[in-house]
């Protein structure tokens, strides 16, 4: 099996995602879009993870790459691959697939809780009724054609879905580790402005361990739900 994330900033990396996928033996390629535009042909690749970002999806003036990351993006879902979103991966797969990413009304960063919905489908992902992630974001997307809500928060509607069998994105981080929490609040400092949904700087920086291995347990167990659909 194959799998390539791409990267946006030096700073948000595939945290717990590559310690699974390198245990599960998978191959694991990157595209450093900071660095370079290259994507590697889809014959390549099986999964592809989109990893966050400070920018908007929006913002193909400052970024031009974001043109050609989206169209490789809508070409992996309409070839089948296990397509897996997260924060502003989550909003590129909406972008894509046509569907509107705008600003929130409010900013959501820390540790806050969202709550699963049930789709009333047992094949889908299921998130459990409520748990707490790590979340560092201002902008929201609409749902793509055909998509399914799979979770919700009391400040933001749309948290989760899922197109199909093998693409999802969350808005949320269930990768973060306390390193990569460290690194996001080091290089996004000046978001952490007094707000009701933003937790100041040593709020988030203070969850203990079991915190961060919750949120890497759920995110193995969406990996693995992906894994087993590209071999059903």
């Amino acid at each position: 099996m194959r799998a390539h994330y791409l990267q946006h900033v030096p700073f948000e990396g595939p945290g717990s995602i590559a310690t699974w996928l390198s245990e599960s033996g998978y191959e694991i390629s990157c595209s450093r879009l900071f660095e370079s535009e290259s994507l590697p042909n889809l014959d390549q690749i099986d999964l592809l993870v989109i990893m966050g970002g400070p920018m908007s999806v929006n913002d193909e003036h400052d970024f031009p790459w974001l043109v050609a990351e989206k169209e490789y993006i809508r070409q992996a879902i309409q070839e089948g691959k296990a397509v897996l979103g997260i924060c502003l991966g989550a909003q590129l797969i909406a972008s894509a697939m046509g569907a509107a990413v705008y600003q929130n009304n409010e900013k959501e960063i820390g540790w806050w809780p969202i709550e699963g919905i049930d789709t009333g489908n047992a094949t889908m992902f299921a998130f459990p009724a409520k748990v707490e992630v790590f979340q560092w974001h201002g902008e929201t997307f609409g749902l793509p054609s055909g998509a399914k809500l799979l979770a919700k928060s009391k400040v933001c509607k749309n948290q989760a879905f899922q197109l199909g069998r093998s693409v999802i994105g969350l808005q949320f981080h269930l990768e973060t580790t306390p390193e990569s929490a460290t690194a996001i609040v080091e290089n996004c400092r000046d978001e952490l402005v007094k707000a009701p949904y933003i937790q100041p700087e040593q709020a988030i920086l203070a969850a203990g361990v079991d915190r961060y291995a919750a949120i890497n347990q759920l995110m193995e167990r969406l990996l693995v739900y992906l894994r087993d659909g590209l071999k059903a």
